[in-house]
């Protein structure tokens, strides 16, 4: 696929040996009064991590050493150019960033407590939780839209823009991108009809209908009503180590927003992660972690612990907000135990870094 106007010079590489299947692409574009070298790399399939190498907008000739460095270090590590696969390139968009006046609906966490109650109830039907980013894909026209989990609108990658053009009217979808792929799980409008108050189930077979012959860019969320089909993936997702499920009650309607507590749709993870806000850097590419305790005034952050930024993220500022991966967290002072950097978090506001996130240790233990 051709790169967009704005960009100077973008490259794409492969790796693939044994296990690994992993892709890096790179490219120099204008930004300011100057330029930057962007780069985006993961495993071929998953959401691919993003970022700058550098800080601030450099000059044309100090970019190229900066992107031509990079790609000879990819290289040497066995990167190769040539292999099957599309370069990841959003698609731009001037409304980038732009308020839609869309919401999304957001789910609380269930406790394991609860598990049994709703493997077992059939009034909830229960899907994968894929490990992806929250995005609302809408058509209105020849204009196709991403949104964000806060509403706002971003870029979209071109395999889910191409694939949505092709649907022959205007759509609203909810799900969960994951690389070039959306994971859709909802309909919430359709040839101008507003579906938020029908029933869940109704608006998952009108899901199903219309991505029946669709590209595979779009894939419709697997779902289970039955208890035993329930239970039975709910083991094989937690044993081929996935991020978790989601149960949905299936007379429920959309309901954008988040409810205090409980509601119709919830989440269970099985591998436990939070967002944080950075509140310092710290020697040896580490950042200090701080969340808001929703126990005391909710203004004030308090410490959740550290992490390690590795080499080929670019470490946050503070005031960032970034996911990470941890096992649990300790009670007494709240830090969190062998965390993992994920990556930045721009969907997120810092509000909702909150302390109620946390699973602590005796929790994780029952678990």
């Amino acid at each position: 696929m051709p790169p967009t106007t704005n960009t100077i010079q973008s490259t794409s590489l492969y790796f693939r040996e044994g296990p690994s299947d992993k892709e890096y692409h790179a490219a120099i574009e204008p930004k300011d009064d100057g330029f930057i070298v962007t780069f985006a790399y993961g495993r071929r399939g998953n959401t691919l991590t993003v970022g700058t190498k550098t800080e601030a907008p450099v000059s044309l000739a100090d970019a190229t050493k900066v992107f031509d460095k990079l790609i000879a270090s990819k290289v040497a590590k066995g990167y190769q150019s040539g292999f099957p696969g599309r370069p990841y390139q959003p698609s731009p968009s001037p409304d980038a960033g732009r308020d839609s006046g869309i919401r999304c609906q957001l789910l609380n966490a269930v406790d394991s407590s609860e598990l049994e109650r709703l493997l077992g109830d059939i009034h909830y039907c229960m899907q994968e939780k894929h490990d992806g980013r929250r995005l609302l894909v809408r058509k209105q026209g020849m204009e196709i839209t991403g949104i964000n989990r806060r509403g706002l609108v971003v870029a979209l990658p071109e395999p889910i823009r191409e694939a949505v053009a092709q649907i022959p009217f205007d759509v609203l979808m909810d799900g969960e991108a994951v690389g070039e792929i959306l994971y859709a799980f909802d309909l919430l409008e359709v040839k101008g009809n507003d579906l938020r108050q029908c029933r869940y189930l109704d608006r998952t077979v009108s899901l199903l209908r219309l991505l029946d012959d669709a590209s595979p860019a779009l894939r419709p969320v697997s779902t289970f009503i039955d208890s035993a089909a329930k239970r039975r993936m709910f083991e094989s997702y937690r044993q081929n180590n996935r991020e978790g499920v989601v149960f949905k009650n299936v007379d429920a309607p959309y309901s954008p927003g988040r409810p205090n507590t409980g509601g119709t749709q919830l989440k269970f993870k099985f591998v436990e992660s939070a967002s944080f806000v950075v509140t310092a850097r710290n020697a040896k590419r580490s950042v200090s972690l701080g969340l808001f305790d929703n126990k005391g005034d909710g203004n004030t952050l308090v410490p959740a612990g550290n992490v390690t930024i590795p080499p080929n993220h670019a470490v946050p500022a503070v005031g960032e907000v970034i996911e990470t991966k941890f096992l649990y967290a300790f009670r007494e002072s709240g830090c969190i135990y062998q965390p993992v950097y994920v990556g930045k978090r721009c969907d997120i506001p810092a509000s909702e870094c909150t302390t109620d996130q946390l699973k602590y240790k005796s929790q994780a233990e029952a678990a």
